[in-house]
């Protein structure tokens, strides 16, 4: 076995029909949707046609999907905005957001000279909701923070009581969803988020494409200046075969959702029985050994192996053709342990290297196999 790709949470391959999709649209749809002419509406009319079924699936209206750059533009763009335009003087977030959320918001205190509050972190990695609760007990205009599923240890928020939390307490709520969209239905009526992100290369679309969903009447303001796309709220000529893509992409993760998710359930399901067995002093970080209380698509396991020989551990498993992670992606040039990990274990746990296998359909068992031979045979 020579290539073995347990990252997909950092990003997935895209589908064939994405690819064919987009082929199609850059061969013969490269008008620019700005401009009056046929070639521009006929581009302007399949960007409109995929903001309306990526609504559709959300069971939301197409006005409120803007299209970005992905995921970390998305959350820059609802931070920025509602601190700049719509007043809000707190943000309450948690110290295990991705860096997207955190970094944006570092930068939005020492510009704007807010509040920012962090929600207690249990141990198990979930979000303390009793100091939430207690942190929303506030007169300033706050808007909460909260990532849907880790993506590091695969928690799932309990998204519908924090939103319920905000209402009752009138606070505005944004979702870094970048690793739900795609993998799980929603319905953004019935869950009354009022912002949230998403990237379509997390769901086998194209890299540099994503969205933000605003709720209606937002007062949001845009974050890119230069011209009207978007209906105002984010400037620059729109990325068609991008868009095209995801939509394609989202099309056939919600056709192919029942079917996908039962088999990487039973791939996870497998690794941990397997490695659990064959290693019998591993862990799972955070909740993602446990099936129902972290996302289906990635486990975080801590090795029992001394820090020394520890730092040679990913690089032997890339020799070996095997691509996973330590964290996030974007930390990947980073000497520093997951800030993830550092606020969740131990002392002792730290000193292990832990690493972050997710999943696809296109991973097998026999691949599964390969990975925790090759594990067992470096720990000897």
């Amino acid at each position: 076995m020579n290539n073995v790709y347990f990252d997909n949470a950092a990003t997935t391959p895209m589908r064939d029909e994405v690819i064919a999709s987009m082929t199609e649209v850059m061969r013969k749809n490269y008008g620019n949707a700005s401009s009056s002419h046929s070639f521009g509406r006929s581009s302007k009319s399949l960007i409109e046609q995929s903001r309306k079924t990526i609504a559709q699936y959300l069971n939301v209206s197409a006005g409120e999907i803007v299209f970005t750059s992905g995921g970390t533009e998305a959350d820059n763009f609802v931070l920025q905005s509602a601190v700049k335009d719509l007043g809000v003087k707190h943000i309450v977030t948690s110290k295990i957001e991705h860096h997207a959320v955190l970094h944006t918001i570092d930068q939005i205190e020492k510009e704007y000279n807010i509040t920012v509050s962090y929600v207690d972190v249990e141990a198990n990695g979930d979000i303390d909701y009793k100091h939430l609760e207690t942190l929303l007990q506030t007169e300033k205009k706050t808007l909460v923070s909260l990532m849907l599923i880790n993506n590091e240890i695969g928690n799932i928020l309990d998204i519908e009581h924090v939103t319920n939390l905000c209402k009752a307490n009138n606070a505005l709520f944004h979702s870094d969803a970048v690793q739900s969209i795609g993998h799980y239905e929603m319905d953004l009526q019935a869950l009354q988020i009022d912002f949230l992100a998403a990237s379509a290369h997390k769901f086998h679309g194209p890299k540099g494409v994503g969205f933000a969903f605003v709720r209606k009447n937002s007062g949001l303001q845009p974050l890119i200046l230069g011209g009207e796309q978007e209906r105002g709220l984010r400037a620059g000529t729109e990325s068609v075969h991008n868009i095209i893509g995801m939509e394609v992409a989202l099309k056939s993760a919600y056709a192919n959702m029942n079917k996908e998710t039962d088999f990487i359930k039973k791939l996870k399901d497998y690794f941990i029985d397997k490695i659990v067995k064959e290693i019998p002093e591993v862990t799972c970080n955070g909740e993602s050994g446990n099936l129902d209380k972290s996302t289906y698509t990635l486990v975080n396991i801590c090795l029992p192996i001394p820090p020394k020989k520890a730092a040679m551990l990913l690089f032997q498993l890339d020799l070996k053709g095997i691509a996973c992670s330590k964290g996030s992606a974007c930390q990947s040039g980073s000497s520093q342990n997951s800030h993830v990990l550092t606020e969740i274990l131990n002392d002792t746990d730290l000193q292990k290297p832990s690493i972050r296998f997710s999943f696809s359909i296109y991973n097998t068992k026999e691949e599964v196999d390969y990975v925790i031979d090759v594990l067992k045979a470096f720990m000897e």
